[in-house]
């Protein structure tokens, strides 16, 4: 899992699959893999992720690179790195 330890947070890497049949986080050797259910036109992915990963940690989430781009790195303001961690294996299990 890619996920360090930032002054406001916890940064975690993950690999967009646009035009999924439903919204979804999983694992791929060590890469987060974010399936979401919008097109990757006019930041509508962007915005799904930023609202489910919201969802998921309780917290305000930010894309902080990877506007453009399929592998994309969030920060997720107030989150330590183990917290962090714990939620995501926890999603991944679902």
């Amino acid at each position: 899992m890619k996920i360090t330890e930032a002054k406001e947070g916890a940064i975690v890497e993950v690999f967009v699959k646009p035009n999924s049949p439903k919204f979804g986080v999983a694992f791929d050797g060590h890469e987060i893999l974010a399936f979401c259910t919008e097109e990757p036109v006019k930041g509508k992915v962007n915005k799904e992720l930023v609202k489910e990963f919201s969802k998921l940690f309780h917290s305000r989430v930010e894309i902080v690179s990877g506007f453009t781009s399929r592998q994309k790195r969030l920060l997720i303001l107030g989150m330590n790195k183990d917290d962090a961690e714990h939620i995501i294996a926890a999603w991944g299990t679902q």
